[in-house]
C-alpha cells in the first residue's frame, strides 16, 4: 500500500472532487515505470493549495479506497491525497461518522483540518453546515461522535464568530476557582480542554474572582 508519494505535479482538475495529476520521477520515487502518471483524489481545501505548486515535487500522504463499480461486482482502486500525516488521519476520524463516506468527506472538506475541527470543539453547527452536503442532521451527528476526540488537529485554528473571534489553543488553569470547575466539569465527562474552554468563557462573564460554585453555574447557565 502506498502512503507516501512524492512526484511532479502535473495538474489538478477541477471536478466535484479535485483530481491531482503526479508523474514520479527521481528522488524517493525512483523505481517507478518511466512515462507513468499517478491520479490522486484531494479534498477541495488541497487543491485550492496545490495549484501553486504545478510543476513542482510535491509529497502527498496517501490511503487507498476500494471503490466498488457495478453494485460490488468489481473495485477500482483509487489513491486518496493529503498534505500531512495529520491531515490524513484528521480524514479517517472524519470518515468514522456515520453517513460521512469517502466521496462526501472529499467534497465536504472545503476548510483545512484544523478549521473543522474547531468547529466541531466549540459545537458550532452552523459553520458546520455551510460545508458542501454537510446539513443540520449530518453536523449534529458529526459534533456528537468526534467531540472529545479531534482536539488534536485544531491546533492554533482561530474560530470566527458573528463579532468576534478567540484562540482555540487550550487555556491553563493550574490552581484556584478555575482550575477546581475544570475539574468538577470532567468529572461530569467532559474532556480537559472543552472544560477549561467552557471555563474561559465562563469566567469573561463572572469575573476573574469568581469561586469555583458560581463558575460551574456560569457554566451551564451559558449551555
Amino acid at each position: 500500500m502506498i502512503t507516501r508519494l512524492s512526484a511532479t505535479l502535473e495538474s489538478i482538475s477541477r471536478q466535484s472532487i479535485p483530481i491531482a495529476t503526479l508523474v514520479p520521477g527521481g528522488g524517493s520515487a525512483a523505481g517507478f515505470i518511466e512515462g507513468l502518471a499517478i491520479e490522486a483524489l484531494i479534498p477541495v481545501y488541497l487543491a485550492d493549495t496545490l495549484e501553486q505548486n504545478l510543476g513542482t515535487t510535491i509529497t502527498l500522504h496517501t490511503r487507498t479506497l476500494l471503490e466498488a463499480q457495478g453494485q460490488g461486482t468489481s473495485f477500482i482502486p483509487r489513491l486518496i491525497g493529503f498534505g500531512s500525516a495529520d491531515e490524513r488521519a484528521f480524514f479517517e476520524t472524519f470518515t468514522s461518522v456515520k453517513g460521512v463516506g469517502t466521496k462526501k468527506a472529499l467534497r465536504a472538506l472545503t476548510e483545512p483540518p484544523s478549521t473543522i475541527a474547531s468547529f466541531i470543539i466549540t459545537k458550532d453547527a452552523k459553520s458546520l453546515t455551510k460545508l458542501p452536503e454537510i446539513g443540520k442532521r449530518t453536523a449534529e451527528t458529526i459534533i456528537a461522535e468526534l467531540t472529545g476526540k479531534v482536539e488534536q488537529f485544531a491546533g492554533d485554528a482561530i474560530v470566527q464568530g458573528t463579532t468576534q473571534s478567540r484562540s482555540l489553543i487550550e487555556p491553563t488553569f493550574s490552581s484556584g476557582p478555575a482550575a477546581e470547575a475544570v475539574a468538577a466539569l470532567m468529572s461530569l465527562g467532559e474532556t480537559r480542554p472543552e472544560a477549561a474552554r467552557k471555563v474561559e468563557i465562563a469566567l469573561s462573564r463572572t469575573g476573574q474572582d469568581a469561586d469555583t460554585d458560581t463558575i460551574v453555574q456560569a457554566v451551564f447557565a451559558g449551555g
